[in-house]
C-alpha cells in the first residue's frame, strides 16, 4: 500500500466513519470555522438530507447556515452563484446526479465560465455534491452516471472520492478552493464501510490521484465505485499469478496525468473500468492521455470496462449493466494474453 504525503501531517484523533459520515464531519467541520460556508439543497436541513449527509447540521448551525430550498434545481444553484460572488462559499447538494440537468446551463454558462468573463476580478467559491451510480435499486435517471458532462467543462474540478478519509479531505480542500468544484459521491460507497477519518480540519490535494496496489503487469485505474470492484479483480488476478498496479484517480478534471503515464510505462498494459457508458466516456480521455505520453511503452491495446450505451436499467438488469470483478478479470486476462 502506498504511504500518501497528507498522512505525515494528521491532525490528533480519529474516528471509525463510513464515507458519508465523513461527509458529514467535513461540513461540520467547516461551518464551524468559517461562518461564510453555507449549505442549500433539497431537504438539506430539517430531514438532514435524502443520505442524511447534513443530519444534524441545521439544528447546529441554523436556518441561515443551513438552508432548504424549493425544489428548482437551477434555482438552487443560480442563487449560490450570487452568494459565490459576494464573498460566501455555498454548499450545493443536489439529490441525485441525475437530477442536475436542469441547473446544466447554470454551470456551463455562469459557473464555469465567470472567473474568465471577470477577468479573474470574481472567482465562484463553490462546492456542488451530488449523489450518483448505480448498484441501490433506485428509480429512473436516479442513478446516472455523467461525469464527462463535466469534465468537458473548463473551469469546474470534477472530485470523486472513493473511501471515507478522502472524501472528509477532498471536501473540505473543494470548499477552500477559490474555484467551483463538481463533488461526486457514490451511493454505493456510502454505508459500505468503515475507516479511520481524523478529527479536525485536514485537505487531500485535488489533481492527485492514489495507488492502491502495486504490480508490475496490469494498471487498473479508476475511482469512486468502481474502485472496489477493480480490488477484486486485483485480487483474482494476483491468485492466478498476475500483479496490478490499481490507481484511483480521485479527481476527475484536472486529471492526473502524471500518475497515470508513470504506472502504464512500467506495467505496459492498462484496463480502465467506470460505470459510466462507454461511448463519450472519462475512459477515452485516459486513453489519450496514454498514448500522448506512454503509447511506446504499450504490449497490448488498452481495454475498457464499462456501462453499456443505454440508461441505467431498472432493478432487474442493474447489476447486468454495472462492471463486476469478473468482467475486468476477463479484461486483464486479454491485454495480458495478447
Amino acid at each position: 500500500m502506498m504511504i500518501e504525503k497528507e498522512l505525515v501531517n494528521r491532525p490528533m484523533g480519529t474516528n471509525q466513519l463510513t464515507l458519508v459520515q465523513a461527509i458529514t464531519d467535513g461540513l461540520r467541520t467547516m461551518l464551524k470555522e468559517d461562518d461564510s460556508v453555507l449549505i442549500l439543497g433539497e431537504d438539506v436541513g430539517k430531514n438532514g438530507g435524502v443520505f442524511r449527509a447534513t443530519e444534524g447540521l441545521q439544528e447546529q448551525f441554523g436556518e441561515n447556515r443551513v438552508m432548504d430550498t424549493p425544489l428548482s434545481e437551477a434555482g438552487i444553484v443560480g442563487t449560490s452563484i450570487g452568494m459565490a460572488v459576494n464573498g460566501f462559499k455555498p454548499v450545493v447538494e443536489i439529490q441525485f446526479l441525475g437530477f442536475i440537468y436542469p441547473a446544466f446551463e447554470q454551470i456551463m454558462t455562469h459557473v464555469s465560465r465567470i472567473r474568465m468573463r471577470t477577468m479573474g476580478s470574481y472567482t465562484v467559491p463553490m462546492v456542488i455534491r451530488a449523489p450518483y451510480g448505480a448498484g441501490i435499486r433506485a428509480p429512473e435517471v436516479h442513478s446516472d452516471s455523467v461525469e464527462a458532462l463535466f469534465t468537458h467543462m473548463p473551469g469546474i474540478k470534477v472530485v470523486c472520492p472513493s473511501s471515507a478519509y478522502d472524501a472528509k479531505g477532498l471536501l473540505i480542500a473543494a470548499i477552500e478552493d477559490p474555484d467551483p468544484v463538481l463533488f461526486l459521491e457514490s451511493m454505493r460507497s456510502y454505508r459500505a464501510n468503515r475507516e479511520e477519518v481524523p478529527e479536525g480540519k485536514y485537505m487531500v490535494e485535488i489533481g492527485k490521484g492514489k495507488k492502491l496496489q502495486d504490480g508490475d503487469d496490469v494498471t487498473l485505474i479508476t475511482w469512486g465505485a468502481m474502485v472496489p470492484v477493480a480490488l477484486k479483480a486485483a485480487e483474482q488476478a494476483r491468485i492466478q499469478g498476475m500483479a496490478c498496479d490499481v490507481i484511483d484517480l480521485r479527481t476527475l478534471y484536472p486529471i492526473d496525468k502524471d500518475i497515470i503515464a508513470e504506472s502504464v510505462q512500467k506495467t505496459g498494459r492498462a484496463v480502465i473500468i467506470h460505470e459510466a457508458q462507454q461511448t463519450g466516456g472519462l475512459g477515452n480521455d485516459i486513453i489519450s492521455i496514454i498514448n500522448d505520453t506512454s503509447f511506446l511503452f504499450l504490449k497490448s491495446p488498452i481495454e475498457r470496462v464499462t456501462g453499456f450505451d443505454v440508461p441505467v436499467p431498472f432493478f432487474a438488469l442493474e447489476d447486468k449493466y454495472l462492471p463486476t470483478p469478473q468482467r475486468v478479470m476477463k479484461a486483464i486476462e486479454k491485454v495480458m494474453h495478447f
